[in-house]
């Protein structure tokens, strides 16, 4: 177990109820279990016998048969996912570029974005920040949007964007929440042009900003949100859309079933000529990448989504079932998440250089 920055021996039968129990000793070397399993008692990183590796964070454990089980209300078991060969695209940096920024009023929260991009449209994230202004629970107010607009502007103004260079984007799934109309009165009270955009154009956009130019006419693009996912695909010139469920389905009481039916339903719309591939951004697939990720890479294959059904957090498991519905409507079997992509990156894309 990793705790206080060291690398534990729980002596006996863990239990999260009663730690008291355990007897801990510190280790003093590396511990290798008998299926090959090696962790590092310096550095708290679990090393697999297929090359994966998996840092322990604090309170994280790793049981005897390699399952390293992850503290807090995104509990996840890793060991046993299937790895996949990594996803080795290098995307086109962009030459003589500007910086622009954008900041997202999402369904769960206020996110900006920093990216240097040119006329070709190449792009380099620079700077992200991630907030919480929690839109969908209603718990922001016209305080918080100015607070924190204003630090986020600043932000980007001291980093050199430019002022005519900032915009401001609110996600469909942010739309739908009472609070949005709000908050976007609060916007354009500070003088600041609001974008609000559909479904279809949001999943546009993410494709825009996540999907290669070598794999536009075999793969499609999936933005799982909490409100909604939505999905794209190349049609000729213009782009193909669909909008279902996102991964707070549950606080609607809706049933796993119905969702999974409706996903299916949906992503039936795909080509088959476009399923090979599936670029995957949103909050859960992000959680499902990072628990595999090998270092800093930038773009994490997913494990088969069979891998990830021992979830816990309402969350992951309604995100779980999204994903795993989404694999059995297009038989896609390659999901490459994408750390830096976010959709209102795509929006900067489409603006006039």
């Amino acid at each position: 177990m990793r705790q206080n920055n060291s690398t534990v021996l729980l002596v006996g039968t863990y239990s999260r109820k009663a730690p008291q129990a355990q007897q801990e000793v510190a280790l003093s070397k590396d511990v290798v279990l008998s299926n090959g399993t090696r962790i590092n008692y310096l550095n708290g990183i679990v090393e697999y016998a297929d090359g994966r590796q998996v840092e322990l964070k604090e309170g994280d454990f790793v049981a005897m048969n390699g399952d390293v089980k992850v503290a807090g209300s995104g509990e996840l078991i890793v060991a046993k996912m299937s790895v996949s060969a990594a996803f080795t695209h290098k995307p086109a940096q962009p030459v003589n570029g500007r910086l622009k920024g954008v900041v997202e009023l999402g369904a769960s929260g206020f996110n900006s974005f920093v990216v240097r991009t040119d006329e070709q449209r190449r792009w380099k994230l620079e700077k992200a920040e991630f907030g919480n202004s929690l839109v969908m629970e209603n718990l922001a107010t016209e305080d918080d949007v100015r607070r924190s607009l204003k630090a986020y502007i600043g932000q980007m103004l001291d980093y050199g964007v430019g002022p005519r260079d900032i915009h401001f984007v609110v996600s469909s799934g942010a739309s739908k929440a009472e609070n949005t109309a709000k908050i976007v009165q609060s916007l354009k009270g500070l003088n600041y042009v609001v974008n609000l955009v559909t479904p279809a154009e949001e999943g546009a956009m993410a494709m825009r900003a996540i999907q290669p130019r070598s794999y536009s006419q075999n793969s499609f693009v999936v933005d799982m949100g909490s409100a909604n996912t939505k999905v794209a695909w190349l049609e000729g010139s213009k782009s193909g859309a669909a909008e279902t469920y996102g991964s707070k389905y549950f606080q609607q009481n809706l049933s796993d079933s119905l969702v999974a039916a409706d996903v299916r339903l949906k992503l039936q719309q795909v080509p088959a000529a476009r399923r090979a591939t599936c670029f995957i951004i949103g909050g859960v697939p992000y959680e499902l990448a990072k628990a595999i990720r090998r270092g800093q890479e930038r773009y994490t294959q997913l494990a088969p989504a069979a891998s990830y059904t021992q979830q816990t957090a309402a969350k992951m498991k309604a995100g779980v079932t999204i994903y795993q519905a989404i694999a059995e409507a297009t038989g896609c079997q390659r999901f490459v998440f994408d750390y830096e992509a976010n959709f209102t990156i795509g929006y900067l894309l489409g603006l006039p250089y």
